[in-house]
């Protein structure tokens, strides 16, 4: 009997978690109106979604053929490094030299030996279908620190983007690496590990060299937090991250290393690029709904954003482009910067300003 009630007694708790996960989840369907529109309903939506996600990704991976583009220029180009190749002038791939940074040789040097030398593609497929789900993940968790975007925008930003599961797992291209890297830099910055960050943000950049469009954010981050003198030592942890990183080949060839890898605020740059890549959308994909909703302007209804993000899809989905699609493209970036302008908001108050450093 005793026994019996000692039984009983650690099941309590477990007990008590369903009871209020169960009382949570009446609630959420009593307010089910609401819960497409309270960002406090953020990760009940987001979990909903990522398995969602994870049967869209797998059906993707099955059903749809894969597209060699750049993956077989990758490996050649990672091979010639495990040959004992340091010189950055003499690494290449069926595309053409190797340009980006030692980051991208170290990660994809991985998946070289993780997928048979580069030749299991559906192994490579479902590691790039989890680098997928996790990005969702980090993406959702700052969406759900922020509290600025209604849940039921998340839809449009996963399930529905043709062009982001394309990059992602039927192309294989490098850039859904840095963002992820990326993604969890701003998480934990978020968080106040501001060193951690700073880190993180330097191994994105060391995967490919788009992310510095995020610099001239992270840089007035610091400044603000830390003052000229507080930001150095951040500062310093992204610079000499980038040196450990490329020591091998610096040591080979300093001048080939630094102009084949570091010659060639985001959305911005994306505004203004001259030209744009289909895989470039990951750039700024997950942004774009906070992006829209962040700012408070009267005059842009919750449809016509939605609006804007259909045609900025529809406009990445046609291929090739035309004037129409371009047209279209350029401006929905013009209304994006016009309601940023207008209706600038404070910062997150997650971030606050202390001198503490992690």
């Amino acid at each position: 009997m005793a026994a019996g009630l000692r039984k009983r007694g650690r099941a309590g708790p477990a007990a008590r978690a369903v009871g209020l996960c169960g009382q949570w989840l009446r609630r959420a369907w009593q307010e089910r109106r609401l819960l497409l529109l309270e960002p406090r309903y953020t990760l009940l939506v987001a979990a909903c979604l990522c398995l969602a996600e994870v049967g869209i990704t797998f059906w993707v991976i099955h059903r749809v053929a894969y597209t060699e583009i750049d993956w077989k220029a990758y490996m050649a180009e990672v091979e010639g490094v495990i040959n004992g190749t340091y010189d950055y002038t003499q690494l290449r791939g069926d595309t053409g030299p190797l340009v980006y940074p030692a980051g991208f040789v170290y990660i994809f040097m991985g998946l070289y030996y993780a997928t048979g030398r580069g030749t299991d593609i559906r192994m490579a497929q479902h590691i790039f279908a989890v680098l997928y789900l996790a990005t969702l993940l980090l993406v959702f968790l700052i969406y759900h620190q922020t509290c600025k975007v209604p849940p039921f925008v998340f839809f449009f930003m996963c399930c529905a983007s043709y062009r982001v599961h394309s990059i992602f797992v039927l192309r294989l291209f490098n850039d859904p690496v840095a963002m992820v890297l990326l993604f969890l830099s701003i998480n934990l910055l978020l968080a106040q590990r501001w060193s951690w960050g700073c880190c993180c943000f330097s191994l994105a950049v060391s995967v490919k060299m788009n992310v510095l469009l995020f610099a001239p954010g992270l840089l007035f981050l610091l400044l603000t937090q830390f003052g000229l003198r507080g930001a150095l030592p951040k500062l310093g942890i992204c610079a000499v991250l980038q040196v450990v990183l490329g020591l091998p080949f610096l040591l080979e060839n300093p001048v080939g290393y630094i102009v084949s890898a570091l010659f060639t605020s985001n959305f911005i740059g994306i505004c203004f690029s001259r030209s744009l890549h289909y895989q470039f959308y990951v750039w700024y994909f997950h942004t774009l709904p906070y992006l829209l909703w962040a700012t408070p302007a009267r005059w842009l209804t919750h449809l016509l954003r939605l609006l804007v993000l259909g045609l900025i899809e529809l406009s990445w989905n046609t291929y090739p482009s035309t004037s129409c699609s371009s047209g279209a493209l350029h401006m929905c970036h013009a209304v994006i910067l016009l309601q940023l302008w207008l209706g600038p908001q404070p910062f997150p108050k997650t971030i606050q300003h202390s001198k503490k450093a992690h």
